[in-house]
């Protein structure tokens, strides 16, 4: 440290030169930062704008700015290199230590690449990983930042993204399948049923046709309703039904069970619960 103070105080011009290079470093890196930052909140609603490549990439380049700077400073004193080669004397046992310690830091950062080169998520995208779904917010080069849908933000790191199995909900198309489910007693006529839940399905404000041409000119039904299942004490109905994204089919599927209720009540089809009969015998003495 002595040795060090000698060469910056004999230095003081050199010492001048850095602090503006320190000070120029980190007013690009704010301006590129803040620039970059708005370019690509201005442009995330279009189409054609990729705003995970754009991220990342100025991510990268926020990194290589301060690598930049800080090799501005080194080659400033080239008296360091004495104190650079006692340094690199112990320099096989640091690096050794470092690498393994930065085992997970290395394996987040190439999975980080790995992400943006694969894209099999970006940014927007309505994702689930373990027990964490949400929407993906950021892509750093060590994590993904996830919001769920209590606006809370998971920080997931970027191997674990890479090596779980994960759920991708508008991965090649946002269109959305959602599964309509009502029981309805013994009593009462499938047929009529199907009739009310389609009507109720296809008259939907975000209720789409998702039929290709072919299907239609086969008279594919719009939006079938089967019989999945005959239980105990009810005959169970599920539609299927779509929606131009999930929010909108979550949205669909909730609207759907209130009103085919309400059709239901109106119609008087019965939507059974469960129930004991109970046999009382008189025994006489």
């Amino acid at each position: 440290m002595k040795e060090l103070w000698q060469i910056l105080k004999s230095d003081s011009i050199i010492l001048g030169h850095v602090i503006v290079i320190v000070i120029a470093t980190a007013v690009f890196y704010l301006l590129f930062n803040r620039l970059t930052g708005r370019g690509i909140k201005k442009h995330m609603s279009h189409k054609d704008f990729d705003a995970t490549n754009a991220r990342f990439l100025q991510q990268m380049i926020s990194v290589v700015i301060i690598l930049v700077g800080l090799s501005f400073i080194i080659f400033m004193f080239p008296n360091l290199k004495h104190i650079a080669t006692t340094i690199l004397a112990g320099a096989g046992v640091l690096v050794a230590v470092i690498g393994f310690a930065s085992q997970q830091v290395l394996s987040n950062l190439i999975s980080g690449i790995m992400i943006v080169v694969t894209k099999p998520y970006k940014l927007k995208d309505r994702v689930t990983v373990r027990t964490v779904e949400g929407v993906v917010e950021d892509i750093t080069l060590r994590h993904t930042v996830i919001k769920n849908y209590e606006n809370k933000r998971i920080i997931v790191p970027n191997s674990i993204m890479s090596s779980e199995v994960l759920v991708n909900s508008n991965f090649a198309e946002d269109i959305c399948c959602e599964w309509v489910e009502m029981s309805i007693s013994y009593t009462t006529d499938i047929k009529k049923a199907k009739v009310i839940m389609k009507d109720e399905i296809t008259n939907h404000p975000f209720f789409i046709d998702h039929r290709k041409p072919l299907n239609k000119n086969m008279e594919d039904d719009v939006a079938p309703i089967r019989v999945i299942s005959v239980g105990a004490y009810a005959i169970t109905l599920r539609a299927w039904t779509w929606a131009q994204d999930p929010g909108n089919a979550f949205v669909m599927g909730c609207d759907l069970l209130e009103s085919i209720k309400e059709r239901f009540d109106k119609e008087g089809i019965e939507i059974p619960y469960p129930y004991s009969n109970v046999i009382h015998k008189n025994y006489s003495e």
